[in-house]
């Protein structure tokens, strides 16, 4: 673990997260998604393995996986409509927290810090997933990624999290698995960590990304935890 920013220069008050492949494991459940439309379509299969880096550039990069070799474009349009679809009706099926991650939230309420999501996955997708894993009643703030005026790597969506919570963004950090999840909190002048365990590009590893913190599992991101938030009770 990266430690030399392990401790925020301010106070910190709230730990804010990206959602798939920070907070949850949402993978199996993109796949199992797009899957079902390459079947219903006869465009092949998916690749698992392939699809993971592909999450956090969003619904067209992971299309692009299965349908690379598809011109008509009414037939993309209806391929992703049709995983939106089946993915809205699977959202919570497989997925789960990252183990260990419940403990980082359960730390961080113990010791009277606050914690959010900042995604980019619309509110009509990350309402119901949080709602399914118990999630939406503890967090302290959602923003998806119709909730401001512009999605990730703009800060806005950081921001527009900090005016919810009524905190300065140097009170705050982001954990991301990418590097937009990077430069959106650097943007917003937050304390940036990177989360080791995501669904990063091997290509482009969490180590050139520039985060304050580098956590390369959520145990590390728990010490980090433990230390930003020491003195504030549990």
């Amino acid at each position: 673990m990266q430690a030399d920013a392990a401790e925020p220069a301010r106070r910190l008050e709230a730990v804010l997260f990206d959602l798939d492949g920070t907070l949850a494991d949402t993978l199996p459940d993109l796949a199992g998604a797009l899957e079902a439309v390459a079947r219903e379509t006869g465009a092949g299969t998916v690749d698992e393995a392939r699809l993971q880096p592909l999450v956090s550039r969003g619904t067209r990069a992971m299309l692009a996986s299965v349908f690379a070799h598809e011109s008509d474009h009414a037939r993309l349009d209806h391929a992703r409509r049709r995983f939106l679809e089946r993915y809205r009706e699977g959202v919570a099926v497989r997925t789960r927290l990252f183990p260990g991650m419940d403990a980082v939230l359960d730390t961080i309420e113990r010791r009277g810090g606050r914690w959010g999501v900042v995604t980019n996955k619309h509110a009509w997708l990350t309402e119901p997933l949080l709602e399914a894993l118990g999630l939406r009643r503890r967090a302290a703030c959602v923003v998806s990624g119709d909730s401001a005026a512009h999605p990730k790597p703009h800060p806005a969506p950081l921001l527009l999290a900090c005016e919810r919570l009524s905190i300065a963004p140097g009170a705050a950090a982001y954990v991301g698995d990418s590097r937009s999840d990077v430069e959106s909190g650097r943007a917003a002048g937050m304390v940036t960590l990177s989360a080791g365990w995501g669904y990063f590009d091997p290509d482009d590893p969490p180590e050139s990304w520039g985060a304050d913190v580098g956590a390369g599992t959520p145990g590390d991101l728990l010490d980090w935890v433990r230390s930003a938030l020491a003195g504030r009770g549990g």
